[in-house]
């Protein structure tokens, strides 16, 4: 049954402009069913991006693209967003320091994925190591592994970060590696880190192990290695320098705050001729 959503004043309504107008049948079931097609597909994607449990409301939109142009390029990035490697059941890999966006850049690629209709799940290694743990406590591993590999999309953020909560659990290395084992070759997975992958046996406590890890998460995966500027430590530096030239003025009287002016005005002179330098070198 079509089910549509309509109540009887409305489809009155409806009947009474298409025989003023004139609409031929096909314009008329049209006018019918679109609107109901529409809320069902607003409806659906709601759901998604709930289910999805993203922690930020990070858009590709949102993205400051102008901070680090010259090394995350814009394009490449939109190239992943037209979701061939999700349709394709590639992974995609993104390697590179704290504070470049990554996490931002990914959330965006799985709302995208979610309004073209993919179901996706966004976690943390930590968030996901605590969730198979619990399951492996309780004995509905089996359940857990079903549901993280059933997804269009797993988004694995943060891998790497927190070592502590690895080192804690012995059974680490083997619970990514179900995960990951399961989704091999059927579904689309996505993992952010910042260890690079010579280092992955270290990080994982079982170099075997992780080679094996390594190589179905890698196999004909797209592999972005990201560089650049932090965001973070750009946003604390002038915080820093505020609060140091604060201090100085409290401290040294009008003779060390003279020379704070001074000080001041070197950098901010400084800081304008690179800012007017560097659009031009691009």
């Amino acid at each position: 049954m079509l089910q549509i959503n309509l109540t009887a004043e409305a489809l009155d309504e409806l009947l009474a402009q298409a025989e003023r107008v004139g609409w031929p049948a096909l314009e008329f079931a049209c006018r019918m069913l679109g609107g109901a097609a529409d809320r069902r597909r607003e409806r659906s994607l709601e759901r998604r991006l709930r289910e999805a449990r993203f922690r930020h409301n990070h858009t590709l939109e949102t993205f400051n693209w102008e901070f680090n142009a010259a090394t995350i390029h814009r394009e490449h990035i939109e190239e992943l967003a037209t979701c061939a490697f999700v349709h394709r059941h590639d992974n995609l890999i993104l390697v590179g320091q704290s504070g470049l966006g990554k996490s931002h850049l990914v959330e965006g690629l799985g709302r995208v994925a979610c309004v073209q209709g993919f179901h996706v799940r966004y976690t943390t290694s930590a968030r996901l190591l605590r969730e198979l743990r619990a399951a492996l406590a309780d004995q509905t591993l089996e359940a857990q592994l079903r549901y993280w590999t059933k997804m269009d999309l797993l988004i694995i953020d943060e891998f790497g970060f927190d070592r502590l909560e690895r080192q804690s659990c012995a059974e680490a290395p083997q619970l990514f590696y179900k995960v990951i084992e399961g989704r091999y070759g059927q579904r689309s997975t996505v993992l952010v880190t910042n260890v690079d992958f010579e280092a992955w046996g270290e990080y994982l406590g079982d170099p075997p192990l992780a080679m094996a890890f390594l190589d179905r998460l890698v196999d004909g995966a797209i592999i972005l290695k990201l560089r650049g500027r932090s965001y973070r430590a750009a946003r604390a530096r002038p915080l820093g320098e505020e609060g140091n030239e604060g201090k100085k003025d409290k401290e040294g009287g009008q003779e060390p705050e003279k020379k704070d002016q001074e000080s001041r005005q070197g950098p901010e002179k400084k800081k304008g001729q690179e800012g007017r330098q560097g659009p031009e070198k691009r």
